[in-house]
């Protein structure tokens, strides 16, 4: 499934006139203006209709209505920038977490239809029976309870019919938009526009792939297959396509509402339970659920915490997981030197960055998040990626490492909620710190990759021929230095100067011992008043006035 083919198509302006006449709504004119559209669609400016009365909402509050009132592609694009406070800033990423992936349902008609056609039978062969009425509804798919014909209760996920032609056609007004805005916005180039509506659709076209999602839940669920305190959903492969989701219906409550429910199940431990699944999904496996809200985590009797919806999922390769573990450390020890070099280390940050005022502005961000100790740290790395510190330093943020910030902040709040007394760093120390030591022991390298295996296999049968070759140039004499050194032509030019300068002053103190050697040999015509040579005199003159000169042109410079 890939959407940039659409890329150069002409926008729809009929759906772009519905976007102008909502910003303009929530008044972002100026936004309007600056893409040089205004008077194309001067009509919506013109009517007053098109406009809240007395409208007192903040800009953050005004760009959350103005998302959800756009509906499905700008819902979901509002919850992927609501991950990047590093381009909208915290206020505004704060505000775009809350908006509600809630939609009222498509007919069943419709619905049904759309099983029909993916799974390519009717309905009452598929399923014993399925209930007409959701039990979830968001928008891009609807959730329905449906039994099999062997009696199993199963969830079945259905893709809202043309979906995908919606997401297509808003996706390429976007890209005009960005564009438009990019040129006409110079400061906004910084920020990559283009570069983040690549990173949405690539995130949107995952979340659209049904099949995908099926293989993370079963990715995920191979981890914690042996651990009675985590619940992760069957998929039912002969009952799924790219756009059905047949899994395992789990009966829970949400991991917010346990308290005067049913479920027999304690905040405490379940806050801990969560905040260890998690640090080892993160650091241990490199691959975690990317969106963890409370209707994403439900609980069932005995403490067992159920993970449901792997459309978004967080990946981290083993080398980025380990200079995590380092920065995280040195954030827990409250050692600003060492998040410095460690942010080095990681590229995060360059050498041209002005490492003392940089410290000072940690010092500032750990003292908001510290008391005897750091207690979220989900927090510090949101507020790092702020754009006013990114802009500052030049920050290059990976993306699942801003990811990992959202993830974790919204752990803590679901944490607190269940225990006051919760704190997500007590949990992750010790976790992170025995990873480490595991990771750091010598003998680890017996559990190095197999591309590490052969890249080493590879290395060790060049080696010979890379030296034998080697060692056959220099006899040869064909090995050669190449220097290449900043502002080198600068340096000869002055090399050249001083070089000029000491060979005149030698030639000038030659002439000088030369003319008084003749002077007193008393040869060549001979100056009667002085009884000096002629020639001498001459040469001893020449090479007084060349020294004045020499002095002059020293003195000046």
């Amino acid at each position: 499934m890939n959407f940039r083919r659409f890329d150069n198509k002409r926008p729809d302006f009929e759906r772009l006139e519905e976007i102008f006449a909502v910003l303009a709504k929530y008044e972002f004119i100026d936004i309007v203006k600056k893409t040089g559209l205004k008077n194309t669609f001067g009509r919506i400016f013109r009517s007053r209709k098109n406009f809240v009365e007395e409208l007192d909402a903040s800009a953050p509050e005004r760009i959350l209505l103005v998302f959800e009132e756009l509906g499905t592609t700008f819902i979901k694009f509002g919850q992927i920038l609501s991950m990047r406070p590093d381009i909208v800033g915290v206020d505004i990423a704060n505000e775009l977490a809350k908006l509600q992936d809630k939609v009222p349902p498509d007919s069943f008609k419709s619905i049904k239809k759309e099983i029909e056609n993916e799974l390519e039978r009717p309905l009452d062969e598929i399923f014993q029976k399925f209930y007409e009425v959701p039990i979830a509804s968001a928008s891009i798919a609807q959730v329905h309870m449906a039994i099999l014909h062997d009696g199993t209760k199963v969830a079945v996920k259905v893709q809202r019919p043309n979906i995908i032609d919606h997401v297509k056609k808003d996706l390429i007004i976007m890209r005009y938009l960005g564009g438009l805005l990019e040129r006409r916005i110079s400061n906004l180039r910084y920020y990559n526009i283009s570069g983040v509506i690549d990173e949405f659709e690539r995130a949107l076209i995952k979340e659209l792939d049904f099949e995908l999602e099926a293989r993370n839940m079963e990715k995920f669920g191979s981890f914690f297959e042996n651990n009675s305190h985590i619940c992760v959903p069957k998929n039912y492969k002969d009952y799924s396509t790219i756009k059905v989701l047949t899994m395992e219906y789990i009966k829970g409550v949400k991991i917010t509402e346990i308290e005067g429910s049913d479920v027999k199940a304690d905040g405490p431990t379940l806050a801990k339970l969560g905040a260890e699944c998690y640090f080892k999904q993160i650091f241990k496996y490199g691959f975690f659920h990317g969106d963890p809200h409370p209707g994403n985590l439900l609980v069932k009797d005995g403490n067992v915490l159920c993970f449901i919806d792997f459309g978004i999922m967080g990946h981290l390769d083993m080398d980025f997981i380990s200079t995590i573990m380092e920065l995280f450390v040195y954030i827990f020890d409250n050692d600003v030197n060492g998040i410095i070099n460690q942010l080095l280390y990681m590229e995060i940050i360059d050498d041209t960055v002005d490492i003392q005022s940089l410290k000072y502005d940690l010092i500032d961000l750990l003292d908001e998040f510290y008391g005897a100790e750091i207690q979220n740290i989900g927090g510090f790395i949101n507020e790092f990626s702020a754009p006013d510190l990114i802009e500052k330093y030049k920050i290059q943020l990976p993306k699942d490492f801003i990811l990992l910030g959202k993830v974790l902040n919204q752990l803590d709040d679901i944490g607190l909620g269940l225990d006051p007394n919760f704190n997500l760093v007590d949990v992750a120390k010790p976790l992170i710190k025995k990873l480490l030591a595991k990771r750091l022991n010598p003998l680890n390298i017996l559990n190095y990759k197999t591309q590490y295996l052969f890249e080493l296999q590879h290395i060790s049968k060049d080696l010979p021929r890379t030296i034998s070759q080697t060692l056959l140039k220099a006899k040869k004499g064909e090995i050669g230095i190449e220097m290449r050194l900043e502002s080198l032509d600068k340096f000869s030019i002055k090399l050249d100067k001083m070089v000029d300068r000491i060979s005149i002053a030698l030639i000038i103190s030659s002439l000088i011992v030369g003319s008084s050697l003749v002077l007193q040999s008393g040869r060549g015509i001979p100056i009667s008043a002085l009884g000096f040579s002629t020639i001498g005199s001459i040469i001893f003159i020449i090479a007084t006035i060349l020294a004045v000169i020499l002095v002059v042109n020293i003195l000046r410079r």
